[in-house]
């Protein structure tokens, strides 16, 4: 069982940055894979990243060379840096973990978080 806590949201202008945080507590963390996904209004839940175990990373098209997601297995912390915001990058964003084939679909994962709002200003 993992329980996850994000962090890091808020309002940004276009062209500027924020990190967003994911707390786990629970057992295991470092054999989970872990994602974050987001939601925006009216909107299925998209992929956005993915780490491995070993730190192998996937990335949504649209947000590779952008975002960078990494993870800390010490400090149990899986982390999402947003650099050169878009008014299209606005949602709320959720981490989550579990075992995925594929690391982008949702209903590969098992934990969720509450989500963190992300909002760029156009």
């Amino acid at each position: 069982q993992v329980q996850l806590v994000e962090s890091g949201g808020g309002l940004v202008q276009a062209g500027g940055s924020l990190r967003l945080s994911c707390a786990a507590s629970g057992s295991s963390f470092d054999r989970y894979a872990l994602g974050w996904f987001r939601q925006a209004p009216g909107k299925e839940r998209e992929f956005v990243a993915a780490i491995n175990w070993s730190s192998h990373t996937w990335y949504l098209d649209s947000v590779k060379g952008r975002f960078t997601i990494s993870r800390d297995n010490a400090k149990n912390m899986v982390y999402l840096e947003m650099n050169s915001l878009k008014h299209e990058d606005t949602a709320v964003y959720y981490c989550a973990a579990g075992t995925p084939l594929t690391h982008q679909a949702p209903n590969e994962y098992a934990y969720w978080g509450q989500g963190t709002q992300v909002t760029v200003s156009s």
